[in-house]
């Protein structure tokens, strides 16, 4: 009972490392990277589709992105896509390919996103410390219905504790490192 409350505790504490991992990724660091256009949908034939779904998307250089859409009448559709973004790219058409070039950043920009990445790590670990509340209420809950003694009760909260702790750990390594990238020119 008690290790199925701790593994779905570590389990759900892993999936919010997860989800801030792919915020992160959605982050802008003046380098191009395929996985800043993830979040892009394109209206294809009136369903709305990932831009990686109807196009490969290709790094050109350190700060160019290449897009090779598979049907070449939807190459004014992923242009229109890219420009109602929230990410600040203008796309260049060039034949069959579609090129977004990205912008350096400036040092304000890089201040108001390292104040953003902040903020997603607070979110990441509100979350992680929901888990642990969830826990330690699951085992209150055992200790009243008499399934486990005080002592198991007190060593369980103390092996919460660790595991909310080491998660806590990792949310502040990859906001370390993310920090980094952004403030590298």
């Amino acid at each position: 009972m008690i290790a199925d409350i701790k593994q779905d505790a570590k389990k759900r504490m892993e999936k919010s490392i997860v989800t801030l991992n792919t915020n992160l990724s959605k982050l802008r660091t003046g380098r191009a990277h395929p996985s800043l256009l993830d979040h892009i949908t394109v209206n294809y034939y009136d369903v709305e589709t990932p831009l990686n779904q109807v196009a490969n998307i290709h790094v050109e250089g350190a700060r160019t992105l290449s897009l090779s859409p598979w049907d070449k009448k939807m190459i004014p559709q992923i242009e229109k896509a890219i420009l109602k973004s929230d990410l600040g790219l203008n796309p260049t058409t060039a034949g069959d390919v579609v090129r977004i070039s990205m912008p350096a950043l400036t040092e304000q920009r890089r201040l108001e996103l390292v104040k953003v990445l902040k903020g997603e790590g607070e979110e990441a670990k509100v979350a992680i410390r929901n888990v642990r509340r969830d826990a330690n209420e699951a085992l209150k809950d055992l200790l009243k219905e008499k399934m486990i003694s005080e002592d198991e009760e007190r060593r369980a909260h103390a092996d919460i504790q660790k595991i909310t702790d080491d998660f806590i750990v990792k949310v502040d390594e990859m906001l370390k490192i993310k920090e980094t990238e952004l403030m590298t020119l």
